[in-house]
């Protein structure tokens, strides 16, 4: 340490550069596991064998090969109703569309930023998506029959129109349509899209007959009431495909979705951020390693003397060894416990900001150690085995 200490400022440079790999590392994936917590929190509320059939939005009509075209790119109301009646797997489905995107929603004078999604949905909706009812009620079954001019909003939406007040009973403006909302959404939290906590629903009923058409793309949501996944999955693709009348030589004009689709997805993207993650820390620690190296080379230089004197009263080259790589492993270690520290403090103040939980990354912590010693060892050796092979009598003579 004493050493250390004779050299302050390349030791405390080389000690920031060493922290700053490690922070870039262990900060990026500290917060990586944070919205992985997320991630697997909001999709493991949803039903783990739900899927979706949804519009395929690939044009058949491009490339050098021409099919043949049956339907509209959308999947309309009345082919989505005659699934849902004639599906012979014991299953729950639910029928959604989009109404609007983007668009401001009012109450009295107080009013949303143009950000909020308006979805037109059933009484089986709730449970597809995995969200809670946290003040107020669901739709009920009389709401699809009477069409009725009944909203359920989400957290953001009710704390933004009416800042903590109760909002049940009171009418919300969604364009130029009055509705009364009946319900507030549980809080989710951070998600891809803003979420539940950013929508209004309205009953599927109202909405084709004020705010949708037979243009509209319409997705079934089927949450199967048993086990086999696959074969829900199998009779649903094949009795859409008659409902579209397909042929058999047909491909299919829509897609079918697992629930847990996009949460892969997203995992390999966050896969992807680890990668580069990783990537940059250690770009940053290469160049530690140089000027550790090129530090611990310096202080053999300036410490020759000290070195010849060492050894003429004993000292021999293997404890000459030690003394420099040890020195070595030191520097190293201070810059990756500074490191793991700011790591930790910049990677959950980002969750933190996320509304994201607060990770300890134990692996990426442990992770960190190893390869600041590798670095340490690394960057260490060359010098202090030049050190160790110093004559005693002609580091005497030095100076």
């Amino acid at each position: 340490m004493r050493s250390i200490k004779s050299s302050k400022l390349r030791s405390v440079l080389t000690i920031m550069i060493i922290a700053i790999g490690i922070t870039s590392l262990v900060g990026i994936l500290t917060a990586t596991d944070s919205l992985k917590a997320i991630m697997n929190e909001n999709f493991g509320k949803m039903g783990a064998n739900s899927f979706s059939i949804k519009s395929s939005f690939s044009d058949t009509q491009s490339g050098a090969k021409r099919t043949r075209v049956i339907n509209r790119r959308n999947i309309t109301y009345s082919q989505a109703k005659e699934f849902a009646q004639i599906y012979n797997i014991p299953a729950v489905v639910t029928i959604s569309a989009t109404a609007l995107r983007n668009v401001t929603i009012k109450a009295g004078s107080a009013k949303t930023n143009p950000v909020i999604s308006v979805l037109a949905v059933d009484e089986n909706n709730l449970g597809f998506v995995g969200a809670k009812i946290s003040q107020g009620r669901g739709f009920y079954s009389r709401d699809m029959e009477s069409s009725a001019f009944t909203a359920i909003i989400g957290s953001g939406v009710a704390n933004s129109l009416f800042k903590g007040d109760n909002p049940i009973g009171n009418i919300i403006t969604v364009g130029a349509v009055r509705y009364e909302v009946i319900g507030v959404l549980e809080k989710q939290g951070a998600t891809f899209g803003g979420g539940v906590d950013s929508q209004v629903w309205i009953p599927l009923s109202n909405a084709r007959g004020v705010f949708l058409s037979e243009n509209s793309f319409f997705t079934i949501g089927i949450i199967p009431l048993e086990e086999d996944q696959t074969k829900a999955m199998d009779t649903a693709e094949q009795l859409f495909r008659s409902i579209r009348r397909l042929r058999p030589i047909d491909s299919s004009d829509f897609r079918i979705t697992k629930s847990d689709a996009f949460m892969e997805d997203v995992m390999k993207i966050m896969s992807y951020v680890t990668i580069a993650a990783f990537l940059i820390g250690s770009i940053t620690l290469l160049g530690a390693a140089v000027g550790l190296m090129n530090i611990m080379l310096v202080s053999v230089k300036e410490r020759t003397r000290e070195i010849g004197t060492r050894k003429a009263l004993g000292a021999n080259s293997k404890t000459i060894k030690q003394q420099f790589l040890f020195e070595s492993i030191v520097i190293g270690q201070l810059g990756g416990l500074f490191g793991i520290i700011l790591g930790v403090i910049v990677g959950n103040f980002t969750a933190l900001i996320m509304k994201g939980p607060f990770v300890i990354p134990w692996f990426w912590i442990f992770s960190g150690v190893m390869v600041c010693l590798f670095v340490s060892i690394v960057s260490g050796y060359i010098p202090a085995v030049r050190a160790s092979k110093l004559d005693p009598i002609e580091a005497l003579r030095y100076e």
